[in-house]
């Protein structure tokens, strides 16, 4: 039997802390891509209220200063009851070495509880994970 070990390509990173209820946006740390394929972003939403529009989209640029949408890369926009929920953007096959998430929270207030990046297909391993990751465990269980 093969096995796969995801952590031994793929490298953690915190690019938002916790954002307290408002109607601000927020940018999310850029990832640099330059020794991976791809990254996942997970938006961790809180309380949301009602009547709020919070839209997420990923955002590219060339020089981590001026980023630009990227073309299909916004998640559908959260509805009243959609608290405590996961919103997931990944960015396949980098055109641009940094890439970002933009939280949009207009109308009403929503929290934000945190964005974590997955960073898949490093080209150098074992990755480094940054300091806002206390451990990577692997188990086998079969």
């Amino acid at each position: 039997m093969s096995q796969c070990h995801v952590s031994s390509k793929t490298k953690y990173q915190r690019v938002s802390n916790a954002v307290s209820a408002g109607t601000t946006d927020v940018d999310s740390t850029a990832v640099d891509l330059t020794a991976a394929e791809s990254v996942t972003f997970l938006v961790l939403l809180g309380a949301l209220t009602s009547t709020n529009v919070t839209t997420a989209k990923l955002q590219e640029s060339d020089d981590n200063s001026t980023f630009t949408d990227v073309t299909g890369g916004t998640a559908s926009d959260t509805v009243d009851d959609d608290d405590n929920q996961i919103l997931v953007l990944e960015y396949l096959r980098a055109k641009k070495r940094y890439v970002r998430v933009k939280l949009t929270r207009a109308t009403a207030n929503a929290v934000v509880d945190g964005i974590v990046a997955e960073i898949h297909g490093l080209r150098n391993s074992p990755p480094t994970n940054g300091a806002t990751v206390h451990s990577v465990t692997q188990a086998v269980g079969y």
